[in-house]
């Protein structure tokens, strides 16, 4: 018993300490758009990626990243209706 708890108090930790681990509520759009979002992160993040989207669309590097940072705010489109209770 003690290790089920143990393994569920560590699962809320790091559902409270990184956005992108869901939680129960999370729906479909959250989930992809925090995938969205790593995604684009991680392709700012490492400076090759960027090289490369950058010779590929044949645009410059500061072009790309601002692309990027753009498809950030809204990677999926707006937030899904929700049903009123």
């Amino acid at each position: 018993m003690g290790d089920r708890y143990n393994i569920h108090s560590q699962l809320e930790h790091l559902q409270s300490k990184y956005i992108g681990t869901g939680h129960a509520d999370t729906n479909k759009w959250e989930w992809l758009t925090n995938q969205h979002r790593d995604t684009y992160a991680s392709y700012l993040g490492h400076f090759d990626m960027l090289n490369y989207f950058a010779i590929a669309e044949n645009e410059a590097r500061a072009r790309v990243k601002f692309n990027i940072m753009e498809k950030m705010l809204q990677p999926c489109g707006p937030p899904p209706k929700r049903p009123e209770d």
